[in-house]
């Protein structure tokens, strides 16, 4: 028996020992749009797995692109970690496109199953719409032959400065063909410009810094390059082909990567993974970062603190109203929010409640009808067709909301309009009916209550008064005109 339990404690304390001397290599899964719940959860773990002394974190990526900002969020966390971070793009039918395209690429180590594509890194524009061309401008020249013959009639009697436009023209209009050329996204605005040109010049700092192909990075920007997994291996765009999580971990060691400007090994022996599970806070903030989620509780939150504030003492509107509004405000602040489409939001909801107040035979009520569907159509200031409140919603939440502010508001206006029903200035003009004493004082019966009156009748039980006046806790009554004309009779 003895002999037994030995064998038992050394087997156990060998497995142990096994598992201690493991290296435990962290699975986190980015499959999908990459947003606020993504970035957070990401972030929190390549944080936890520093704590952990984790020896490789490998993010297994599928993705179609998502919001810059929680874009560099992960791409931070990544380019400031201790631990290395190997990017797969797999299994086979994965991409990285987009933002994906810049995790990849900052990942210390990059690799990609077969089968699988990566590039389409231009960003997606977040102002406004495209450029007017000179065509359609209604106030220019209605010809360009008439406009060529004055110049031609002209041409002995042009400046310098002229010269120098049509020069000027002349080149807009070569860079203008030679981006057509090579393929370049065209930029047709200063905002375009600069989102592209800080796009392409964030995208080559990440390559470089790994020795990785900047020249296609850029491309990736400028001309929405793409490729499949061979040739972005060829291309050195990536480190090596891995058809599975053994094959990244098999020939990620020994090689060399550079974590925080320092060059380190990697040594993997007795693989150990480790799968990261989405916890609650992802879950959370995944359902709330939702445009429509935090759409529809920005409104839940706002109608029902007006009906709380409307029929205070209810207390359950208003404490779902702040809860919802809470969440609203939180989920809100995380995306990509346009403060004009907010704006517009809350005045049409006020011109709505407005038009309750005082009528204005419809004016007030379609104008806050107009803004508020304005205002959510340019709530999210994205392109990007997951982070977009969809349409049917909004047509449906304008239906509701101008019914529930033109009947229920009304309804509870015409409520308050009505005569009072309870209080110390109902009793007055009731008739009373005398308990006892008088002349003098005594004791008159309101309502099923006992009152103290006074009066300088003398008053019989049961004879029926008039109160006259409320005076505190006292009631001045007189004796009713039908009780004096039979005292007359």
């Amino acid at each position: 028996m003895k002999f037994l339990s030995l064998c038992v404690f050394v087997t156990t304390l060998l497995l142990h020992s096994i598992s201690a001397l493991a290296d435990d290599v962290w699975v986190v899964e980015i499959n999908g749009g990459i947003g606020p719940a993504t970035s957070d959860f990401v972030a929190r773990e390549i944080e936890q797995a520093q704590i952990d002394n984790a020896s490789l974190v490998v993010l297994k990526m599928n993705t179609p692109g998502g919001l810059d900002t929680s874009m560099r969020d992960i791409i931070r966390a990544i380019t400031t970690s201790s631990v290395p971070i190997a990017t797969w793009v797999g299994p086979a039918g994965s991409r990285a496109a987009s933002a994906g395209t810049y995790i990849l690429l900052a990942s210390h180590i990059a690799s990609m199953a077969p089968g699988t594509n990566l590039g389409a890194a231009t960003p997606v524009s977040l102002g406004g719409g495209k450029a007017p061309d000179k065509s359609d401008n209604p106030f220019a020249p209605k010809g360009d032959s008439q406009k060529g013959d004055e110049n031609s009639a002209k041409k002995d009697d042009s400046t310098s400065d002229d010269k120098s436009v049509t020069s000027k023209s002349d080149d807009e209009a070569k860079s203008s063909e030679s981006d057509q050329q090579e393929g370049r996204v065209k930029a047709t605005t200063a905002m375009e410009k600069k989102v592209i040109n800080d796009a392409a010049a964030y995208i080559v700092s990440l390559a470089k810094l790994h020795g990785r192909n900047d020249v296609w990075a850029e491309k990736a920007v400028r001309e929405a390059a793409s490729l499949d997994s061979e040739n972005a291996l060829t291309e050195n765009v990536i480190d090596f082909l891995a058809s599975n999580l053994d094959q990244v971990v098999e020939k990620t060691n020994g090689k060399t990567v550079v974590i925080n400007g320092v060059e380190q090994e990697m040594s993997l022996a007795n693989v150990q993974f480790i799968e990261r599970e989405q916890d609650w806070r992802f879950s959370l903030l995944s359902v709330i970062t939702n445009p429509n989620v935090a759409y529809i509780l920005m409104l839940i939150g706002i109608y029902g603190l007006l009906l709380e504030f409307y029929n205070p003492g209810v207390g359950l509107p208003g404490v779902m109203g702040g809860i919802c509004l809470l969440l609203a405000m939180y989920s809100l602040q995380m995306l990509p929010v346009s403060y004009a489409g907010l704006g517009l939001l809350l005045l049409g909801i006020a011109l709505m409640i407005a038009e309750a107040f005082t009528p204005s035979f419809g004016i007030f009520g379609l104008g806050g009808v107009v803004a508020f569907v304005l205002g959510s159509i340019m709530l999210m200031d994205t392109e990007l067709p997951g982070y977009k409140i969809a349409l049917p919603l909004i047509i449906g939440l304008t239906v509701v909301s101008a019914l529930f502010t033109f009947v229920m508001l009304s309804l509870l206006l015409k409520t308050r309009r009505k005569p009072v029903t309870t209080g110390v200035d109902v009793i007055i003009g009731q008739y009373a009916k005398v308990v006892s004493g008088f002349p003098g004082s005594g004791r008159v019966l309101v309502d099923g209550e006992i009152w103290q009156a006074r009066c300088a009748d003398g008053l019989l039980v049961g004879q029926r008064v008039i109160v006259k006046k409320v005076s505190g806790l006292w009631l001045d009554v007189e004796t009713s005109y039908v009780d004096k004309n039979s005292d007359k009779e």
